[in-house]
């Protein structure tokens, strides 16, 4: 019981924060522009990694998509990650390991609602 409570507050955390960077990379706001811009990546190549975010943020509340949201935004976060350690930003490598962390321990936990 505790554990699927957990999961769940997981699943919900991971969901809020690719909505909020997924909204954030599509709506063009300036500190992300910035931030990825920074990377190498254009305007048009942040729009779709905001859409494949928000897409994985809503695939993992679904049961049938749950691992496939799971890894697509586990992907989407590597890449940013590998971007920066391209760039030689090792402390914005560090600040997303605990989100890539966040998506493998939650399909580890498997989706809570299934019976």
């Amino acid at each position: 019981m505790i554990t699927k409570i957990l999961n769940i507050i997981l699943i919900l955390f991971a969901v809020y924060m690719g909505i909020k960077q997924g909204w954030a990379m599509v709506s063009g706001k300036p500190e992300m522009l910035q931030m990825l811009g920074k990377l190498g990546l254009s305007s048009g190549m942040i729009m779709l990694l905001g859409i494949l975010t928000l897409a994985s943020a809503a695939m993992i509340l679904i049961p049938q998509t749950f691992v496939p949201g799971n890894i697509l935004m586990a992907g989407t976060i590597l890449l940013i990650l590998v971007l920066e350690l391209f760039h030689g930003d090792i402390k914005g490598a560090f600040i997303e390991l605990p989100f890539i962390l966040l998506n493998i321990i939650i399909i580890f936990l498997k989706y809570p609602f299934r019976f």
